[in-house]
């Protein structure tokens, strides 16, 4: 459904991208991890009956169980309210997803983004380092961008990548608005 909805939506709004480019853009929304992180922002985990074992263990903040419960919930919702309600829910949730993957090169990918400017603008790549903390169930994920010998973003994330792209996010956005990393983290507050 969620699939369905995201794929009708882009061809409608965007005839001109490519069919490519449609298919980065959708790839970008219709995976475990924006699921996760939309159920995650809706509080989904606390509504989770389960067993004491996988409770126990922080289940309900693991990505996995999260991304299947909110594609549960997008099913539950277009078994009970059909077509018009669940397209509904799925814009509601990520049309602003789907508007920004779709502006241009890099969509969401900001790691891609942010290597592309400072390729062309200050001839160096990023640099990102990367940490973690707590218990296997639940880690958290915490990276730096430098580029050069300048910090330049900071971002945190249930993975890696999530962090990595955070922080990606905060220093194109200070480079694009300021033309430097001065601002990154002033800019991440305004974002």
């Amino acid at each position: 459904m969620l699939g369905l909805v995201v794929t009708d939506h882009l061809f409608r709004t965007f005839p001109t991208l490519a069919e490519g480019e449609l298919a980065k853009v959708r790839a970008s929304v219709v995976n475990a991890g924006v699921l996760a992180d939309l159920a995650a922002d809706l509080g989904i985990g606390e509504a989770l009956a389960l067993g004491k074992g996988e409770a126990a263990s922080g289940g309900r903040e693991k990505p996995s169980i999260l991304s299947d419960a909110m594609e549960a919930v997008i099913g539950a919702v277009y078994l009970d309210g059909g077509w018009s309600a669940a397209h509904t829910l799925v814009l509601s949730l990520l049309e602003d997803r789907i508007a920004e993957a779709a502006t241009g090169p890099g969509g969401q990918d900001y790691k891609t983004r942010l290597q592309e400017l400072a390729a062309q603008r200050l001839d160096t790549l990023p640099r990102y380092d990367v940490r973690e903390s707590g218990p296997d169930h639940a880690k958290r994920f915490f990276a730096t961008v430098f580029i050069g010998e300048e910090e330049c973003g900071t971002g945190e994330g249930r993975s890696k990548k999530q962090a990595e792209q955070a922080a990606a996010q905060k220093a194109w956005r200070s480079l694009t608005t300021t033309g430097d990393c001065a601002n990154a983290e002033a800019e991440s507050v305004d974002a």
